[in-house]
């Protein structure tokens, strides 16, 4: 884990927690998502994050913080959450009509989606390490899903 000097491994700790989230959330859905609509599913499940997210902001004081936030700030905000809405319903019907471990690691082509994208877009600059690293990736998802 390359961490610069003094720096906090925190952001590490939260990024796996993070992964095991992610984890649970596939598998707990998979069960929950029998019998019921896959719309329906990710409504509730966005309600669920909905009064989680309030309440972190409210506990936090950080309401405060909404009259700050510029027109800028607000149009890509409500853009990523679109981008995550479409992300969890196709996600949701994907996971109701096939099989959990196959339908993660193609959802885990973000990681590859989103390095391109952050070239592209971001002009972030990346190592041949990391894009032998996206790499993998994508060899190791056709591995698991074929």
């Amino acid at each position: 884990m390359p961490l610069s000097e003094g720096a906090s491994p925190v952001w590490f700790i939260l990024a796996l927690l993070s992964a095991v989230f992610a984890a649970l959330t596939s598998v707990l859905a998979k069960v929950g998502i029998e019998g019921v609509n896959s719309n329906l599913a990710t409504a509730i499940r966005t309600m669920v994050v909905v009064v989680m997210a309030w309440g972190m902001v409210f506990l936090t004081n950080a309401q405060s913080g909404l009259s700050h936030i510029s027109q800028k700030s607000w149009i890509f905000l409500i853009l990523s959450g679109l981008a995550t809405g479409a992300s969890w319903l196709c996600y949701y019907r994907a996971i109701q009509m096939g099989e959990v471990s196959k339908v993660v690691p193609i959802d885990k082509l973000s990681v590859i989606i989103t390095m391109v994208l952050c070239a592209v877009f971001l002009r972030e600059q990346f190592t041949p390490k990391s894009w032998i690293g996206c790499g993998l990736i994508g060899a190791g998802t056709l591995l698991m899903v074929l």
